[in-house]
């Protein structure tokens, strides 16, 4: 299967505008080993993404949603455990951006990050919810710590190919999201499922992207090698993901 690279990891922090917070993984965050979970992770990457727009004074110029996200785990933060997440801007396109996020543990310096992420997202409309070019004050606030790296936000991975396997996969009302979609941190579970299963990883670098907005119910995750592919109630892909 030809496979395009996955998304870059731009090295940060770096010049402009940096969003820290200080996080600990509780005890609905974590796996049975104490290691934080997927979808755990997802909402916190999530979470300061919108408290660094609101902090930037920009949370009501647009709804932003999440096209492609990656992870690269060096090492799971484990519960108890505090580390310092950073969050920049790491491109801009005219309707999306590219937010990277880096979680480094106590004591550990500034480029030893224990996770390393990379979310694309699309820019709409607060009101028409369609994609809508950035504002010249976002621009200002985003623009430095861009470096002037342009990002594009065509989907790149395959579609399904003849599975090896499947498996029925439910999404669940109460993952619904503010939208009435379910919520990106979620499509993480099925991966979550198949980690616990196994064991847990030392180390882990996946990468996601988001095709179909989703409602609850039973899908079908068809798997191919390192490939996974959430197929929808009338054959649509709703996500992609594949472990690098």
């Amino acid at each position: 299967m030809k496979q395009e690279p996955i998304t870059e990891l731009v090295a940060g922090p770096r010049p402009g505008r940096v969003y820290s917070q200080i996080r600990r993984p509780g005890m609905g965050d974590c796996a049975p080993s104490g290691r934080l979970r997927l979808d755990a992770l997802a909402c916190w990457l999530q979470d300061i993404a919108y408290a660094d727009v609101e902090d930037a004074g920009v949370a009501d110029m647009a709804v932003w949603v999440v096209r492609r996200a990656r992870i690269r785990v060096k090492r799971f933060p484990r519960f108890g455990e505090s580390f310092t997440l950073r969050t920049f801007c790491a491109g801009l396109g005219r309707m999306w951006a590219e937010r990277g996020t880096t979680l480094t543990g106590e004591g550990a310096a500034d480029d030893d990050a224990a996770v390393d992420a990379v979310f694309l997202w699309v820019h709409l409309d607060p009101v028409k919810r369609i994609p809508t070019a950035l504002t010249a004050h976002e621009l200002t606030k985003y623009r430095e710590a861009a470096g002037g790296r342009r990002v594009s936000a065509r989907l790149r991975h395959p579609p399904p190919t003849e599975p090896q396997r499947t498996f029925s996969w439910t999404f669940r009302a109460t993952e619904c999201d503010l939208a009435g979609h379910i919520n990106n941190a979620a499509f993480w579970h099925p991966v979550e499922e198949e980690l616990l299963l196994i064991g847990d990883p030392e180390t882990l670098d996946v990468e996601i992207e988001y095709r179909t907005p989703a409602q609850p119910g039973v899908k079908t995750v068809i798997c191919d090698g390192h490939w996974r592919w959430i197929i929808g109630d009338q054959g649509e892909t709703l996500a992609s993901i594949v472990m690098a």
